[in-house]
């Protein structure tokens, strides 16, 4: 379960996944972006890519948003568009299309086979349907949060790098401390790293990361590229496996196996 001492999270191989029984993952997030396909905001346009995804997304709503639209001589203009949201029953599951994106986030993660199994279905299926031709990003994102009686242990559960000054004497007078990196990594993409101590009723992502009435700890990682590709599914699904388990190697490197063994990982 221990890495090895000259383990390198960004560049060296990753490690075998040690699977946790009770994980503090708070939010899993898959997306890819591409020019826009102004069809998709037909309803009748995406009714195969419904039918195909119904068995495990079978509730679609409607979301109605306004993009600012600069255009060169004229003022900011608001246009009208919809994002499509693919829901499964417990809304554990959320599929959502736009114009111009696919994303899948889940707040009931079981795998990661089966979350990029998830995810490469549904790049397969907006491949088939819409054709788009070329990617200008893909973005694999885990966020987790530790709270409750684990905030305590976190000197614990953290090495010394990432724990920072909640290692030092300095740690009952912090009320939030964040840290941020953007790593190069083997992959040729980018990852985003964030960590840090949040106060009550506090959150560093409205969108992604719901305040709590309590202390907790954050740790956000975002990995992507905005190389400009062919889109293709398989080579996608490919890419997006590799930055999983990139930043899986990050995050075995920033935790301790004390923190594997508090929430489920064996021996």
């Amino acid at each position: 379960m221990e890495l090895p001492k000259d383990f390198d999270p960004i560049m060296g191989d990753p490690p075998r996944e040690v699977p946790l029984g009770n994980a503090p993952l708070l939010r899993a997030i898959a997306q890819v972006r591409f020019p826009p396909i102004t069809g998709i905001q037909n309803p009748d346009f995406i009714a195969s890519f419904q039918e195909a995804i119904r068995p495990d997304y079978p509730v679609l709503r409607g979301e109605q948003v306004h993009r600012i639209i600069f255009a060169a001589g004229s003022q900011a203009q608001a246009a009208p568009s919809t994002i499509w949201r693919f829901h499964d029953i417990s809304q554990g599951w959320r599929v959502s299309l736009g114009s111009d994106f696919l994303a899948l986030e889940t707040t009931k993660y079981v795998s990661r086979i089966d979350f990029l199994e998830r995810f490469g279905l549904l790049i397969r299926s907006l491949e088939d349907r819409f054709h788009p031709a070329m990617v200008d990003r893909l973005g694999i994102r885990y966020i987790d949060r530790v709270s409750g009686n684990h905030v305590g242990d976190l000197e614990l559960f953290l090495r010394k790098e990432i724990c920072g000054v909640l290692a030092t004497p300095l740690k009952s007078q912090t009320n939030q401390m964040l840290t941020e990196a953007l790593l190069n990594t083997r992959e040729g993409a980018s990852l985003r790293a964030r960590w840090g101590f949040l106060p009550p009723n506090a959150t560093i992502d409205a969108a992604a990361i719901d305040p709590i009435p309590e202390p907790s700890w954050i740790l956000d990682l975002d990995m992507f590229s905005t190389s400009a590709v062919l889109f293709d599914a398989d080579q996608l699904s490919q890419d997006a496996a590799a930055y999983a388990e990139r930043i899986y190697s990050f995050f075995r490197w920033a935790v301790t196996k004390e923190f594997l063994a508090a929430f489920g990982g064996g021996a």
